[in-house]
């Protein structure tokens, strides 16, 4: 099967360059081409190709910030004409790091890579992968995509196959697990306080005592969210 590529950058010239050098690639599908990151990011989350040549200046999103959200830990190669963020990049896992203008040699040694590692991975022989946690949420809803910065949210609620996500006095739902999303985030940030509850230690205000043995989550929002008695372990040391 042909390797599936994804083409992101937002200068037509660039893309034409990329295709030009992939011809003599015979076993890389091109899927798609891309002009911006948040574009980018909604055909990655669709169609996970296997390798994907990512610019890093781009409108509404930077090729940095796409493989951040779409969580691409394999796969990226980026292409760009600045060199400072090389570091980042290979922080993010980058297979490799082409400086515009580069030469068809040099395209070619960056895709040798990428298939070598594929094999690996195949094969069951890739490094270690660094977990990465998480600091934005994206969410596709009614043809819209939002990002939320985690800093902003308040808790999140499980709801059926969904999570409502509590942000700035709004809502909105995605489809995740409560469970696959506590995995996701910093356990020094988020915590979880019962089976249907996640929320910011930032948020909190306190705890309400309702009877002997029923308590509250107070927010600083002045929500107030149950918690259970494991909830209420993990709490107390972070409560004065």
């Amino acid at each position: 099967m042909p390797m599936r590529l994804l083409i992101v950058d937002d200068e037509a010239l660039a893309r034409r360059l990329m295709r030009e050098y992939l011809a003599s690639h015979t076993d890389i599908e091109i899927v798609g081409e891309c002009t911006n990151g948040e574009a980018a990011v909604e055909e990655i989350l669709k169609s996970n190709p296997e390798l994907i040549l990512l610019d890093i200046h781009m409108p509404k999103l930077s090729g940095l910030e796409v493989a951040e959200l779409t969580g691409r830990t394999e796969g990226v190669i980026f292409t760009t004409a600045y060199d400072q963020y090389a570091l980042k990049a290979f922080e993010l896992h980058a297979v490799d790091y082409l400086l515009k203008p580069f030469s068809q040699t040099r395209f070619d040694e960056a895709i040798a890579r990428a298939k070598k590692r594929a094999d690996q991975d195949r094969h069951g022989i890739s490094a270690l992968v660094q977990e990465i946690k998480a600091e934005r949420i994206l969410v596709r809803d009614r043809g819209q995509t939002h990002i939320i910065p985690l800093v902003d949210i308040d808790y999140v609620e499980a709801e059926d196959d969904y999570i409502r996500i509590c942000w700035k006095g709004k809502t909105i739902l995605k489809t995740q697990s409560l469970s696959a999303l506590e995995a996701q985030l910093n356990t020094a940030e988020f915590i979880r306080i019962h089976r249907s509850y996640i929320v910011k230690l930032g948020a909190i205000k306190g705890l309400e005592r309702l009877s002997k043995d029923s308590q509250v989550v107070v927010l600083h929002s002045g929500v107030k969210l149950p918690i259970s008695r494991t909830g209420l372990e993990r709490i107390r040391p972070h409560i004065a």
